[in-house]
């Protein structure tokens, strides 16, 4: 079984949102990284010599190859990355390889069997 990594930057307000969407499309679980902060294209507003910037949550998860693209613009969809700047970016990248996910790959040998 092969698996990518699905990597999504959003803001606090949006993970269970985000983790919720994941599930329905066939993501099996994920890690979540709170407290990251980014900069995009414009600066962050300051105040007073303070930069004021919403936390972001970084969650990673580690999906079969084939529900990939679906967990992926699933998730684009609700949190609606692509509807205004700011909101959050996920991206997919492949795994070469990985251990620790045996339980994992058999809950997922049906699914993936019916999606081809």
């Amino acid at each position: 079984m092969h698996f990518k990594l699905i990597i999504a930057f959003v803001d606090d307000s949006k993970t269970e949102t985000v983790l919720h969407a994941a599930r329905e499309s066939g993501a099996t679980g994920s890690t979540l990284i709170s407290h990251a902060r980014g900069e995009g294209i414009s600066k962050h507003t300051t105040f007073f010599g303070l930069t004021l910037s919403t936390q972001r949550d970084v969650l990673l998860m580690l999906v079969e190859e084939h529900l990939s693209r679906r967990i992926l613009e699933h998730i684009a969809e609700v949190a609606e990355f692509d509807a205004k700047p700011g909101v959050g970016i996920a991206i997919q990248i492949d795994v070469e390889d990985a251990v620790g996910v045996f339980h994992q790959a058999e809950e997922l040998v049906e699914v993936v069997e019916d999606e081809l």
